[in-house]
């Protein structure tokens, strides 16, 4: 056999050969798993790093960039890192602030030593972290326009008492800049403006009675965001509307039950707990007026969110430095309202209702002040002149049942509309001194008469479709002038809460409170949302 023969076969045998193969791979397997369980314990040190880094930096912005930190924002951050022992990598700070306004901005940078990477040439890793907080409280105008009406009588009037003044609260300890101001408008089937506020507006029909200052809006006043200073505003009269009387055909005294007007169903009440209060950064003022506010009456959102709107609207800067420099509010104030397109200005109405539109009756306006044809003698005895009656004996003498041709009794003097309802009912004076005096003892045409009579005085101001209508354009004015409108339906039927949200800026804008936690609960989420302090990276 021959040399190379026998090398050819030992080499055919070697290839065939599978002997120790798997021990090969095994090892090669084995070198992968080290290999892989080093580089998951290089990246679980890095990550652990890189958590204990980011922690540290959003701790430490949070902190300095809340608007009640009095410490130097920059020290802040460096203190939270010197206490975690991570001075070393602290790579940055960068800081903004303005007297409405603060952000921090810190970077981290931390090495991760590699253990196993060392292997595949990387000695180290490099840990980069970044966190930003901001914390804004900009020059910001809230008015709260708060339900009072009767409805809202007991445990509901007392829920929102202690929520609005805890959302005062809230927003006012989180204003050391003095940035913040709040106004209260309370409604219910009106607003009174009180007689300082009263006063700026071009009001007629001015009846005089002490604390009775609500203004009806025409239809022209709904054209622009706030109720125009020029425009003639009719007075609410102050009147017994509602109040029966004695149908009978014959004289009742005007000093008794039948006469007298029982104020109790009025609209417009003579009170100081429920007028609109000015803007004012004065918790303890604000918080006083929330908690004097009492409940009565029906309801007019519209109302409420008008007189809202206008507090906010720029055209009223003149008369508040007007109020300013009368003492009616803090000077500091008199550069508001703000524009509405100023960059570092917010508007907020928070409005809050329990009902839905309520239509209401009204003293129409030739019958609010003014000389009425009634005359009142000293004894306080009264005759009416008709004009239209034939014959020489005009004037009507409701005690006596007569007429004659002049007005009854010593002293008698013609009277002011606004004497009459003082002194005596609508009804009243619509049978006694029209419908018995003008009926002719029939008691068909008596009535006639008297219908006649209260309805040229006595009108209803707009329906409740109407009224929803009129809230919606202010809502949607409010919308267009940017101002941020938070609806709160507070056990409220559907169709207030439906205007309530139709009238919020936008869904997340609108709370549905069930019960007193939950109507607590949205004054505390409105309160954050407007102070919130937030990371940013």
């Amino acid at each position: 056999m021959s040399v190379t023969s026998n090398t050819d076969q030992k080499l055919v045998r070697f290839q065939r050969s599978e002997n120790g193969s798997m021990t090969v791979f095994a090892l090669v397997l084995f070198v992968l798993m080290i290999m892989m369980g080093g580089l998951a314990v290089d990246l679980m040190r890095y990550e652990d790093t890189r958590v204990t880094l980011q922690q540290t930096l959003d701790r430490s912005t949070l902190a300095a960039a809340s608007m009640t930190q009095t410490k130097d924002a920059e020290g802040v951050v460096r203190d939270y890192f010197a206490k975690a022992g991570l001075s070393s990598q602290l790579d940055g700070i960068t800081v903004t602030q303005s007297a409405v306004y603060k952000s921090v901005v810190a970077r981290g940078l931390a090495e991760s030593p590699s253990y196993f990477m060392q292997f595949m040439g990387i000695d180290k890793m490099d840990v980069h972290a970044v966190s930003g907080a901001e914390q804004g409280t900009s020059n910001l105008e809230i008015v709260l326009v708060l339900d009072v009406s009767g409805s809202m009588s007991g445990t509901k009037i007392a829920a929102l008492r202690s929520s609005a003044n805890e959302f005062v609260d809230t927003m006012l300890d989180n204003d050391p800049f003095g940035r913040i101001s709040i106004a209260v408008v309370p409604y219910n089937a009106q607003v009174n403006l009180g007689s300082v506020v009263r006063a700026k507006f071009q009001a007629v029909n001015v009846h005089g009675v002490t604390n009775i200052d609500c203004l009806e809006l025409p239809d022209a006043a709904y054209a622009t965001p706030a109720v125009p200073l020029n425009l003639n505003l009719p007075m609410m009269a102050y009147a017994d509307l509602y109040g029966g009387t004695s149908y009978v055909n014959a004289a009742v005294s005007t000093t008794g039950g039948s006469a007298l007007p029982n104020f109790a169903s009025s609209f417009c009440r003579p009170n100081q707990e429920n007028i609109v209060r000015l803007p004012s950064q004065d918790k303890a003022t604000i918080k006083a007026r929330i908690t004097a506010l009492t409940a009565g009456g029906n309801t007019s959102i519209t109302l409420g969110m008008k007189w809202g709107m206008t507090l906010l609207d720029p055209e009223m800067r003149a008369t508040f430095a007007a109020f300013g420099n009368e003492g009616a509010m803090s000077p500091a104030l008199s550069d508001r309202p703000y524009d509405y397109t100023d960059a570092n200005a917010e508007k907020v109405i928070i409005l809050m209702t329990d009902g839905e539109h309520v239509a209401h009756d009204r003293i129409t306006d030739p019958y609010k002040t003014g000389a009425s044809p009634i005359y009142r003698a000293t004894d306080g005895s009264y005759s009416v002149y008709h004009a239209g009656v034939a014959g020489v004996n005009k004037y009507w003498v409701p005690h006596l049942g007569i007429w004659q041709a002049s007005a009854f009794g010593a002293g008698a003097a013609q009277q002011d509309w606004a004497n009459i309802w003082a002194r005596l009912k609508v009804n009243y004076v619509a049978w006694q001194f029209y419908g018995r005096a003008l009926g002719g003892n029939n008691w068909n045409a008596e009535v006639a008469a008297y219908n006649a009579a209260r309805a040229s005085m006595v009108a209803q101001w707009k329906t409740a479709p109407q009224m929803d209508t009129m809230l919606q354009t202010t809502c949607n004015q409010a919308r267009d002038n940017k101002v941020m409108v938070y609806g709160i339906a507070f056990q409220a039927p559907l169709e207030g809460r439906t205007q309530i949200e139709n009238c919020a800026t936008n869904t997340g804008y609108y709370f549905d409170a069930g019960d007193g936690p939950k109507l607590r609960a949205a004054f505390r989420q409105i309160a954050t949302n407007l102070t919130q302090l937030r990371l940013t990276q």
